[in-house]
């Protein structure tokens, strides 16, 4: 089927071009490498028979981790491919609305699967929550060597005019929870200034591993995940809502393994 393409698109070129037989001999010549190319891309595309469609899963960003070395054991024992796709919560639900094609949606808060749910756009009986998370304040290379932040009314002075990096606390459920704990403590309006925001926590963990930012606030587990990043406090929960990873299976998803 791909060479059948292939082949067919150069002799459209050709009639199209109307050139001589010669001509065309130097054309195909000079285009040897793209035909091969060409060919190939298609065959890729192309589907191969028998073979099944990939679980197609969208989850928090803060998932990568465990739910990488999680998916690499599940494809190994069942035969089933994955498909991961990662990002905000609320950028993965506003893209299934927008018909983004999922099978399982896994996300960090209950708020956009509640989104989702009201929309007629999860299977209601397929909802799962199945984990938990705590928040941390995370310290990089950026860091000051000072006295060590023992609660979070200890931050500003600890970050001065720098910056804080923190998920969008407006839309993503870590910056929300973030947002939530700091007005908690009474320190949100000292720090609200300083806020370096981000699409994701994954992203504000990064520019505290970098060395962008100081001080991150991130859940405890993507601290763990990168060497250059440590705990400098383990936030309380008592300051924020739970922090609850709901999942459930999309709306006319038929998928094999959705419910695994």
């Amino acid at each position: 089927m791909a060479c059948t393409r292939a082949c067919s698109f150069l002799v459209c070129v050709e009639a199209q071009a109307g050139w001589s037989g010669q001509m065309t001999g130097r054309f195909f010549a000079r285009l040897a490498p793209e035909i091969v190319l060409l060919a190939a891309m298609l065959a890729l595309l192309s589907p191969r028979p028998g073979a099944a469609a990939p679980l197609r899963v969208f989850a928090a960003a803060s998932l990568k981790t465990a739910l990488d070395q999680a998916a690499a054991l599940y494809e190994q024992e069942t035969g089933q491919a994955v498909k991961l796709s990662y990002g905000g919560s609320s950028a993965m639900a506003r893209q299934i609305s927008l018909g983004a094609p999922a099978d399982v949606f896994l996300s960090a808060n209950e708020a956009w699967l509640a989104w989702l749910a009201e929309q007629g756009l999860i299977r209601a009986d397929s909802r799962r929550d199945l984990w938990r998370n705590r928040l941390v304040v995370a310290s990089g290379p950026g860091a000051a060597q000072g006295a060590p932040i023992e609660r979070l009314t200890d931050l500003p002075g600890a970050l001065g005019t720098r910056r804080l990096a923190m998920a969008q606390t407006n839309a993503v459920p870590a910056g929300i929870y973030g947002k939530a704990a700091l007005e908690g403590a009474g320190v949100w309006p000292a720090l609200a200034p300083h806020l370096a925001q981000s699409e994701n926590v994954r992203a504000a963990l990064a520019l505290v591993a970098a060395g962008a930012a100081p001080y991150g606030i991130v859940y405890q587990t993507d601290a763990q995940a990168d060497s250059r990043v440590s705990v400098a406090l383990l936030i309380p929960e008592d300051l924020h809502p739970p922090i609850v990873y709901p999942a459930a299976i999309v709306a006319g998803s038929d998928a094999e393994g959705s419910q695994d």
